[in-house]
């Protein structure tokens, strides 16, 4: 039976990096030739990066774009790529090219354009009509498909399928959210039984602001089972032989088939050749849910970080912990010599906060800097004497938070290091959080990671680790802002298990009042968290980017107006 070997290129490309990106799919192209591949397939919009945004909007980057493509179209042989890129022309597509022996044989152009969430590619992109091409590679018809395009039960795999496709391939550029792994290995099962098509699905890998894309390429058969599975957060190669089995061959031609597209003649791109040993296929194992969330954040901080030039970061370490796991991921993700702890300890600091934070530290190997803040508080209160009562309330508090805001910018200045923020998705929902304070610096790793999973992301690192990378003690305490005596979250917040439930329904699920009431959650707090979330929509547009693991994330998967009078 024909058998055809297909290479997934699961590469980290970097947005508006043409020449770096295709140095890129020229390094795993040619693994892929080393590796006797017939095919290799990269992701969507694998050229540019995704998603480019507005800078579609200028010519000479989509002109750059195509110049790049031709770059590395020229360097192919027999081995055939499908790459994707932006089509110019009367209008602008989401397209892929087939490329072998040097040239571009043809284009498909995506036909289902999402605009929803963090998409937006009818902003920038006309759709696609027809079938589309289908190539022949290595005597295999082979169709292209873009992304959305798989999604639909009824749109393109289908259509290719009863066109004559004996193999589907799918280039995707499909940003993570905790548990999307186990949603596309669903879809592309059904997708791959119902067309009775095998399916190569490659995606991206790496994270672009605050998305994060976490690879994870797979293969199905044509009976909608699992072939093969790429690493998750990992740049990453996958080989694989698909079969194109006898009893599928026969479909083509039975008189009893689907009938809905009419054939399609395939361009001819490469032959066959003998086939080479066959590969084992590779099934990376998928990682469990909560330890998946970290990597997650350890790849967006990464790629975050260095993607924009920075080689170190700053923390402020409190003792809590908030700070203690953003210390943890920042270690994870750039290695303890590029990680600095700053303490700034007040007069309402606890002894223990400071030994916790220290002891942290310790066991990330990572520099530390103390810098006490009680002279510039004092400053403060005095300068401010006959204008406002600084040294009670609100004010009181938040001048705290803001001189140690004011503490991690000078370093940052003075060293060209990044702030790293340690706000969470419960504090940023509430508010309970001080712009120009706490919510200075550059990134917020944990920006979308509600306080319960804090905890549970500290415990399992620990657990992973075998010994306790966040102290047990920071875990067990109390969380505390430490800006009052005695002061805890507690005090301004429900507690975060019940808290955290309200936020999910009313900011993931979008639950209006009555329906979060419907579910059993008290009347009174759910309104009182609702005006809290409502209301501090003006500090969260000035709060930095932060890594996205839910499915609706603040940022852009939710847009909603500053100025607000809707009930909820």
């Amino acid at each position: 039976m024909p058998r055809l070997r297909v290479a997934a290129a699961q590469i980290d490309a970097v947005v508006g990096d043409l020449d770096g990106n295709v140095e890129r799919m020229l390094a795993a192209y040619e693994d892929a030739e080393a590796q006797a591949c017939d095919l290799v397939v990269f992701p969507e919009l694998s050229v540019t990066g995704y998603p480019p945004e507005d800078l579609l909007l200028r010519p000479a980057f989509v002109a750059g774009a195509a110049a790049a493509l031709d770059k590395f179209a020229a360097r192919t042989g027999r081995c055939a790529a499908v790459v994707g890129f932006p089509e110019a022309g009367r209008d602008l597509h989401n397209a892929a090219a087939l490329c072998a022996h040097g040239r571009v044989h043809g284009v498909y152009r995506k036909h289902l354009l999402p605009n929803y969430g963090v998409f937006d590619e009818q902003r920038y992109f006309v759709p696609g009509a027809g079938t589309g091409p289908l190539f022949s590679v290595g005597g295999v018809t082979v169709g292209v498909t873009i992304c959305e395009d798989a999604w639909s039960p009824t749109g393109p795999v289908l259509e290719q399928a009863d066109a004559g496709a004996e193999l589907v391939v799918n280039l995707n550029a499909s940003p993570y959210y905790a548990g999307r792994l186990a949603e596309r290995e669903t879809m592309l099962a059904t997708r791959a039984a119902d067309a009775s098509v095998p399916i190569v699905y490659a995606n991206l890998v790496g994270g672009q602001d605050e998305l994060v894309f976490d690879g994870a390429s797979l293969v199905f058969d044509e009976h909608g089972r699992l072939v093969a599975r790429a690493r998750q957060f990992a740049p990453d190669l996958l080989v694989v032989d698909v079969e194109v089995r006898p009893a599928f061959r026969k479909r083509l031609l039975d008189p009893r088939g689907r009938g809905r597209a009419a054939a399609v003649a395939p361009v001819p791109v490469s032959d066959a050749q003998p086939p080479p040993e066959p590969v084992a296929p590779r099934v990376e194992a998928a990682l469990p849910p909560v330890h998946e969330v970290y990597e997650a954040l350890v790849l967006g901080t990464r790629d975050y970080v260095r993607k924009n030039g920075f080689t170190d970061v700053l923390v402020g370490l409190s003792g809590g912990i908030d700070s203690s796991l953003v210390a943890a991921i920042a270690v994870d993700a750039l290695g303890p010599e590029h990680v600095t702890g700053v303490l700034m300890p007040s007069r309402h600091s606890s002894e223990g906060s400071v030994t916790d934070a220290l002891a942290l530290a310790a066991s990330l190997g990572i520099r530390t800097h103390t810098v006490p803040i009680e002279p510039a508080h004092r400053a403060f209160e005095e300068m401010l004497e006959g204008v406002v009562d600084a040294t009670a309330g609100v004010a009181a508090e938040n001048v705290q938070s803001r001189i140690r805001g004011n503490v991690l910018m000078t370093i940052s200045n003075a060293t060209g290091w990044l702030v790293l923020t340690t706000g969470n998705k419960s504090e940023m929902a509430t508010g309970y959080a001080t712009l120009y304070g706490d919510m200075a610096g550059g990134f917020a790793v944990i920006k979308d990671v509600e306080k319960t999973l804090v905890w549970e992301l500290a415990r399992d690192r620990n657990a992973r680790a075998g010994r306790e990378i966040v102290p047990q003690s920071v875990i067990d305490k109390a969380p505390s802002a430490e800006l009052r005596p005695g002061q805890r979250d507690t005090d301004s917040l429900p507690p975060y298990d019940v808290l955290d439930p309200i936020v999910e329904g009313y900011v993931e699920e979008d639950l209006s009042i009555a329906e979060l009431e419907a579910r059993g959650h008290d009347p009174d707090l759910v309104r009182r968290v609702a005006r809290m979330i409502d209301r501090n929509e003006y500090k969260r547009r000035q709060a930095p980017p932060g890594v996205r693991v839910s499915p609706k994330a603040f940022g852009k998967d939710r847009r909603l107006p500053i100025t607000n009078r809707w009930p909820g």
